[in-house]
């Protein structure tokens, strides 16, 4: 029996059509990322017979070359090996990383063949308790370590019920990291916004008892939980030994984004059975039968159920999007807002879809459209919600007004007290509405001034440091250029000793004025440090660009005189530059040390001169 199993498989090769697999994948020290789909050669096993020493006698003939830019196969019941080989090209030891990047197959088997010499084999999969991973990872990774100029051939088996999709790269492990926690944040800023909606209308429906937003988070509870699991995260963190509860929780959490989401969408459109009979009843239809998937998905296996839980998600999409359509053309204002909400995630839905079914291709738009859209849609269907809230209020309203003048019909002899009361509530909101608008502008005004030096009209020392963070923080992220001028009046003091203050009050705006003509760019920020002593920031900004405005703040304070009574006075200043590509975002101190360093040793050579620190190519002004 198992002879014929394996004739049946090598006969099925031979008829398929064959083609050479590519060249081996050669690795320098160099590389950060390669992506493996290309490199990789198939052979599908329809009857489950080959075995790892089957396949490894196989010419590189009888092996399929993938030439898709992914590897997916669909769902499919047959059993793939996977070939591809790398080769260490460079002279010294790598260490690299292979990442799979689909959570939810079920199991891998990996044989290492190093210089032909099988080596060592790992089992992987989401049938496997989490911990057993050699990586602890929500993808399957595997650590590699190469020795100069050694081959390694990885041979892949995958077995499962999910869709056959296997995307490959390998990692410099520092790279991988780096990536991943990237991808750690995207997935925080989703649940947390998830997290945020859910708590804020489970408070709305606490307030106000609407069974509306009851269903509205039973269903953006389900969405998180339902992509959590289908991204492996919930196995990761949640049941991370609870491997059948893993597959089938895909199906659960789906099929419960389908349920509440008809009942919230009945509710929310006023699908009522006098009103909306048909579509009603279709929408119930949809919700009972998503409850019976529930169900089924905690009696029967994965595979069975996953199918058509898909087609039921997409036939609910698209209905709901025509529903939501139909009720905009029938006038309901709500509906607007549930049209652009579901279009969002319609869109992720049928994406994900398709990639599941391998007509679109696996990479992070389509991995992460299902997430972006089922974002956009709760932000959206949180705010059609509250605007709900707003039109029913409106409508109470309307109706008080309603009741008001039967009411005034009826007795006539209150219809002047009405009246009256009536614009005395119109004069109340328009003061109010008028109020509110010089609060705000005084508020305005307010910040401001607070962050505003009154004496010179520069911004003060808390608006720079708030400047200053975030220039610093934008350098750092984008590995820009940012220059600091700290600027000093030189013998100050005696300035003020020998004229008195309010002249130096007067010295302090004149500099002042100076320093803003010249630093003119919109995104340039100067401001009054403290006392006699002022700073400018100028992003984007290499160490000669800041020298040039340095000197020319210099020239003109030194060129113009002071005038005092019938006395001309020279005043002079020194200024300290620093110009940094920031290494480390917590670094800001050093830097504002390093200029203030510069502004000493422009004191030390005399005043009246530029320094730059470090010093470089740049040439400093004569005193």
């Amino acid at each position: 029996m198992q002879m014929n199993s394996w004739l049946a498989a090598l006969l099925w090769l031979l008829i398929s059509g064959t083609v050479n697999a590519k060249e081996v994948v050669s690795l320098t020290e160099t590389e950060r990322r390669i992506a493996l789909d290309q490199y990789i050669s198939f052979i599908e096993d329809p009857n489950h017979a080959l075995t790892f020493e089957h396949v490894q006698e196989l010419a590189d003939n009888q092996w399929q070359q993938n030439e898709k830019d992914q590897l997916n196969f669909g769902y499919s019941k047959s059993s793939f090996w996977l070939k591809v080989s790398f080769r260490n090209d460079d002279a010294v030891w790598l260490d690299r990383i292979l990442e799979i990047g689909y959570p939810v197959l079920d199991y891998i088997d990996i044989y290492v063949v190093k210089n032909g010499i099988y080596t060592n084999h790992i089992l992987m999969g989401d049938k496997l308790p989490f911990y057993e991973r050699l990586i602890q990872s929500r993808n399957f990774l595997v650590p590699l370590s190469f020795s100069v100029n050694e081959k390694i051939d990885l041979y892949i088996k995958i077995k499962t019920t999910s869709s056959v999709q296997a995307p490959m790269e390998l990692w410099n492990p520092i790279d991988f990291h780096q990536v991943d926690q990237s991808r750690v944040i995207f997935q925080g800023v989703y649940f947390g916004i998830a997290l945020v909606m859910i708590l804020y209308n489970l408070f709305v429906y606490l307030a106000v008892s609407e069974k509306t937003y009851l269903h509205y988070v039973a269903y953006i509870s389900f969405m998180p939980l339902f992509l959590a699991s289908l991204n492996g995260l919930s196995f990761q963190y949640l049941w991370p030994t609870a491997t059948w509860w893993n597959d089938q929780s895909i199906v659960f959490f789906l099929n419960g984004v389908l349920v509440f989401g008809s009942f919230f969408s009945i509710r929310f459109l006023s699908l009522k059975p006098e009103s909306h009979l048909w579509i009603n009843r279709y929408l119930n239809g949809i919700a009972w039968l998503g409850s019976l998937q529930m169900v089924a998905s905690l009696l029967f296996t994965y595979k069975t159920m996953i199918q058509p839980t898909i087609y039921l998600a997409i036939i609910t999409c698209v209905s709901l999007l025509f529903i939501g359509i139909y009720r905009c053309i029938q006038g309901d204002i709500s509906a607007r807002y549930f049209t652009v909400a579901w279009t969002s995630m319609l869109f992720g839905g049928i994406v994900l879809a398709l990639n599941k079914f391998t007509v679109l291709p696996q990479n992070i738009i389509t991995e992460s459209a299902t997430q972006i859209g089922s974002a956009l849609e709760i932000i959206l269907l949180s705010i059609a919600l509250a605007d709900r809230l707003n039109q029913e209020k409106r409508k109470a309203f309307a109706a008080q007004l309603a009741a008001l003048e039967h009411e005034r019909e009826a007795r006539q002899a209150q219809e002047e007290t009405l009246q009256v009361q009536k614009e005395a509530n119109q004069m109340l909101e328009q003061r109010v509405i008028e109020r509110t608008s010089e609060l705000e502008k005084l508020n305005q005004q307010l910040l401001e001034l607070s962050a505003t030096d009154a004496l010179t009209g520069l911004k003060n020392r808390g608006y720079f440091d708030d400047k200053f963070q975030h220039y610093f923080t934008t350098a750092y992220r984008f590995q820009r250029p940012l220059s600091l001028l700290v600027i000093d009046i030189d013998h100050f003091k005696q300035f003020n000793d020998n004229h008195g203050h309010l002249v130096g009050d007067e010295c302090l705006k004149m500099v002042a004025e100076h320093i803003e003509s010249i630093v003119s760019r919109p995104e340039d920020k100067t401001a009054r440090y403290g006392g006699e002593e002022f700073v400018v920031l100028l992003p984007d900004t290499n160490e000669q660009g800041a020298f040039k405005v340095a000197e020319r703040i210099r020239n003109r304070i030194a060129s113009t005189p002071f005038q005092l009574t019938n006395t001309m006075l020279q005043v002079t200043v020194s200024i300290g530059i620093t110009t940094q590509i920031p290494s480390d975002v917590d670094k800001r101190k050093e830097m504002f040390d390093k200029a203030d360093e510069a502004l000493y040793l422009s004191k030390n050579r005399g005043r009246n001169c530029v320094s730059v620190l470090p010093i470089s190519k740049a040439a400093e002004s004569p005193s």
